[in-house]
């Protein structure tokens, strides 16, 4: 999934373990599949490196047959050797050891806030960028930028960028008009009275507000 084509950016759903104790990883990989997501990020914390290899492989062969990548946040490592599709890191991990660990045919997404991260992600080789766009608590150590910022970022690299953070369907719609290429959600679907509807709810406002492309499964 190198490079990855926009279109598949269109949804990207952040699996949690915390948000809804009702709701595992696995849970949350399959309501994305079936309300249509176009990827799927494995964001898993409180579980120590050797827990989450073991979850990897079957997660990632799931969203292989439904045609969508699955990616690992943070650790890179464990990435690439669970077979994932790539890695998605902070301004905490070296960007340029990143891209070296994963090699050139994984996918490598690079959390930013400025135009200036923009730039330095885009040259150590990130294939997409994430903007942390407003205030959650799924996130509280992130930096939310506004919409402003989410503009700013998106004019400033030729890369896709996600916004994530206090998105849901009432929103998403200002998000991609600010230039995002998609959307990134945990709350919205791991918290979802019915996480399939929410992320189907999501996948419609998207392709609304985007254009109905066939994403290729």
């Amino acid at each position: 999934m190198r490079r990855p084509d926009p279109q598949m950016l269109r949804v990207y759903v952040v699996t949690s373990g915390t948000v809804d104790p009702r709701r595992t990883h696995e849970d949350i990989v399959e309501a994305a599949i079936e309300g249509g997501a176009t990827a799927v990020q494995l964001r898993a914390p409180e579980l120590r490196d050797e827990e989450l290899a073991a979850l990897v492989p079957a997660l990632a062969d799931r969203c292989r047959r439904a045609g969508i990548p699955l990616v690992v946040n943070d650790r890179v490592d464990v990435a690439v050797a669970s077979g994932a599709s790539g890695a998605h890191v902070g301004q905490d991990e070296d960007a340029g050891t990143a891209r070296a660990r994963l090699g050139p045919d994984r996918v490598l997404g690079i959390s930013v806030g400025t135009p200036d991260e923009a730039w330095t992600a885009e040259r150590a080789g990130a294939d997409y960028l994430g903007v942390t766009v407003w205030a959650t608590d799924t996130k509280p150590d992130a930096r939310p930028v506004g919409i402003d910022g989410l503009r700013e970022v998106a004019a400033a690299t030729a890369l896709p960028v996600v916004g994530i953070g206090g998105i849901h369907a009432g929103n998403a719609a200002g998000v991609l008009e600010a230039g995002a290429a998609g959307i990134a959600v945990i709350g919205a679907v791991a918290a979802a009275d019915d996480p399939v509807a929410a992320v189907r709810s999501l996948r419609d406002v998207v392709d609304r507000a985007l254009g109905r492309t066939e994403v290729r499964r």
